[in-house]
């Protein structure tokens, strides 16, 4: 019988997320791959330093307790572009952490997040740039991690999990009238739209996994008292009142529930995530990243009109895979018109 990766909450994790992997970056940046693969033989029993998605990652799969593989309803898997002589330090230092991750996927350089569909995979983090650009222009869900002095408590069961609205959740088609036209613009737009659910975003069926999970926790709860909840969500976005009611009109239409919701209109972020402490935090502007990064896992997912190169391209990109989990057929002739569209633009 397969194994039945399509019923579980699946996140695909780069070794660079995983683990602090800065000195043999080093030693490939500045002596070759020669040295590099050579250096991760040489230490390939050391168990490499958890990353900025480590606590995310054990967390997650904690709330795996009490099932067996099968049952289990998260899975995450390693998607490295080493090969497997390399990786093998990777794989050796999530046996010596007791991560409880079994399977891996190495592509030798290519690209890894080319296989997230095949893994029913809803989220890819890494520390590569380029990778996660790329993943979200073909419609895939990613975020880049950046460094963090965050020191994970071990003693703290909870699980918790902050993410901004526009950009991530939804797309950023309301934050395009607010850059476009103003505040004011803006305000009259959400307050005309507030019944109407905004489009979702590269981060939604993460989102909704995630909300699956709290209710499965609840129905745990429900069956024994004694069960501690350990999965908390925050919404943190810069919208505030009226823009607010849309927000809520979004959730309800997803049949999704959220711990806390802040709506700072224009408070830093940084003020809440200090007291919230997510052990991850998803927001599509670099500005609000780099403010806390520092004392705060973040994750930057490179979507929409506040993102370079091309943010036409992304919101695209996005579209049609939404478009294409309904209709598959049209994959081909989706494709042909967007390949005759760059030929009419060459000219």
């Amino acid at each position: 019988m397969a194994y039945p990766i399509d019923k579980k909450l699946v996140i695909a994790v780069a070794s660079s997320a995983l683990f602090d992997l800065e000195d043999s970056d080093r030693v490939f940046r500045e002596k070759g791959l020669d040295a590099y693969r050579k250096y991760h033989r040489e230490k390939e029993n050391c168990a490499l330093k958890p990353g900025v998605a480590f606590p995310l990652v054990r967390r997650l799969l904690g709330l795996n307790g009490g099932f067996d593989a099968t049952d289990a309803p998260i899975e995450v898997v390693l998607l490295s572009r080493n090969d497997p002589d390399t990786g093998l330090r990777v794989l050796n230092s999530i046996e010596k952490h007791h991560l409880g991750m079994s399977r891996a996927i190495f592509v030798n350089g290519g690209n890894p997040f080319r296989y997230m569909n095949a893994l029913n995979a809803s989220l890819f983090l890494s520390a590569n740039v380029g990778d996660v650009r790329k993943a979200v222009q073909d419609g895939l869900p990613a975020g880049r991690v950046f460094p963090t002095s965050f020191t994970d408590a071990s003693e703290d069961p909870e699980l918790r999990i902050a993410f901004d609205f526009d950009g991530v959740l939804a797309d950023d088609s309301s934050e395009a009238v607010f850059k476009q036209k103003g505040l004011e613009t803006f305000q009259d737009s959400e307050l005309a739209r507030a019944m109407k659910p905004v489009r979702e975003g590269p981060l939604a069926r993460f989102f909704r996994e995630v909300s699956r999970l709290q209710r499965f926790e609840q129905q745990a709860q429900q069956k024994d008292k004694s069960y501690v909840r350990r999965l908390r969500t925050a919404i943190v976005t810069a919208r505030n009142a009226p823009a607010h009611k849309r927000v809520v009109t979004t959730l309800r239409k997803w049949g999704v529930e959220v711990d806390e919701v802040f709506f700072l209109g224009g408070i830093e972020k940084r003020r809440v995530l200090e007291e919230f402490k997510p052990h991850i935090f998803f927001d599509d502007q670099l500005q609000h990243i780099t403010g806390v990064a520092g004392t705060t896992p973040c994750a930057h997912v490179p979507f929409g009109m506040t993102n370079k190169p091309s943010p036409d391209l992304v919101l695209k990109a996005h579209a049609e895979k939404v478009w294409l989990k309904k209709r598959p057929d049209t994959l081909q002739k989706v494709r042909e018109k967007q390949k005759r569209r760059r030929v009419r633009r060459k000219r």
